[in-house]
């Protein structure tokens, strides 16, 4: 069974605002989530702490010597939708600030797809 990825338009924007090689190692790891869905576990894929979705993951991506993040989470129709994207090295905060935004990305689109069905 493949699992089903969607990008969130912000997420969308922002990864082909990247460069060809992060694009590549992104889409490697997409490619994993795809087959195994939530299973993976570390080192690619991690639970957040501290979003109001219990559901709420992490995509852990390691490129130039860099650690990329990118927060998701499964909607009820069992879809990795991808929320927000960023590298958080020397970057302290970035959970701090990252994981509101996803939250409020991912109600949102709740909200709008009645739980992940297409309007």
């Amino acid at each position: 069974m493949l699992w089903e990825i969607v990008f969130h338009a912000e997420f969308e924007r922002w990864f082909f605002e990247q460069d060809n090689a992060l694009q590549e190692s992104i889409a490697m790891l997409l490619d994993i989530l795809e087959e195994q869905g939530p299973s993976i576990g570390r080192p690619y894929i991690d639970t957040i702490k501290g979003s109001d979705f219990p559901n709420m993951k992490e995509l852990r991506v390691q490129h130039a010597g860099l650690p990329y993040r990118i927060l998701f989470a499964f909607d009820p129709k069992r879809q990795a939708v991808l929320l927000v994207g960023g590298n958080k090295a020397k970057d302290k905060r970035w959970y701090e600030i990252n994981i509101p935004i996803a939250d409020k990305r991912f109600r949102k689109y709740l909200e709008e797809t009645k739980g992940g069905e297409l309007l």
